[in-house]
């Protein structure tokens, strides 16, 4: 089973300054929820992928990794302390039994299996509850890039089209972009998370389509190709790293990239539908 984007967790430290800078990119953005571990977020839905932007609202609720046991707060706690930016890539999970069993048999690093629910706010100002199983995994090769499947267990409370409607016609992702040195050391462990085996290699990168949305990986050279100086240029020191996000919008008739430095270090590429 080959499993799509689900989503993307973009650590930031004020999270109502940088909702209203994806309000002002035409964006619609959720109200502020909150989990039980100390973090706040506020989300950006499209056709079944969405933007999580999360910051450490009460450090004194976070727990600490143990063991097998990992810690989603304490691992963004640890990102912001050295920046903001894309922390984590998600994929979809239809189910977590499986995507266990089949990361174990292809020998990646997983996780005990973690399990949670929380109180959703909507747009009408009513509440409803949605519930998730995460299945965490780790790539010795890209200690900073946190990986999980999300198991979404009341899809019908979660999405809605009153968020998924955005002024200016964003609607699905395209792809995201990894910078690494090498990309092709990262073949092995992408392979085995997306259960994508095909994929196309070059010496610029790698490519792996999915069900939702293509994983590329970029050495520098190709980054800063695609995306500009200015872009390209705020990519951090330690590689391999989540750089940017691109997203299909109906109302955009040439491809527009705004930077890192200017949307709390993920650069975005809104480009055409067609």
């Amino acid at each position: 089973m080959v499993r799509g984007l689900d989503h993307l967790v973009v650590a930031v430290k004020d999270l109502e300054a940088v909702g209203q800078a994806y309000e002002k990119l035409g964006f619609t953005v959720t109200p502020e929820n909150r989990h039980p571990w100390g973090t706040a977020n506020r989300l950006v839905q499209l056709d079944g992928f969405f933007i999580e932007l999360l910051t450490i609202a009460e450090p004194d609720l976070i727990p600490e990794s143990e063991g097998s046991a990992f810690s989603f707060g304490a691992f963004n706690r640890d990102f912001l302390k050295c920046r903001e930016g894309a922390s984590m890539l998600v994929l979809e999970s239809k189910d977590p039994d499986k995507d266990r069993s089949d990361f174990e048999r292809v020998g990646l690093d997983v996780f005990d299996p973690f399990s949670f629910e929380r109180i959703a706010h909507l747009a009408d100002g009513t509440t409803a509850k949605v519930a998730f199983d995460l299945t965490f995994l780790r790539d010795p090769l890209s200690p900073e890039i946190g990986y999980f499947t999300c198991h979404n267990r009341y899809p019908e409370n979660f999405w809605k089209p009153a968020f998924q409607s955005h002024a200016n016609g964003a609607q699905r992702v395209k792809a995201a972009y990894l910078v690494a040195g090498d990309p092709s050391d990262h073949h092995e462990f992408l392979g085995g998370f997306t259960g994508q085996r095909e994929m196309r290699a070059t010496s610029l990168g790698l490519e792996l389509e999915t069900p939702r949305g293509r994983i590329s990986v970029l050495n520098p050279a190709a980054y800063r190709f695609l995306v500009g100086e200015t872009a390209a240029s705020h990519v951090p020191g330690n590689t391999p790293s989540i750089a940017a996000l691109e997203i299909s919008c109906s109302s955009v008739t040439e491809p527009k990239t705004v930077p890192a430095n200017e949307l709390s270090g993920l650069t975005l590429i809104l480009s055409p539908a067609s």
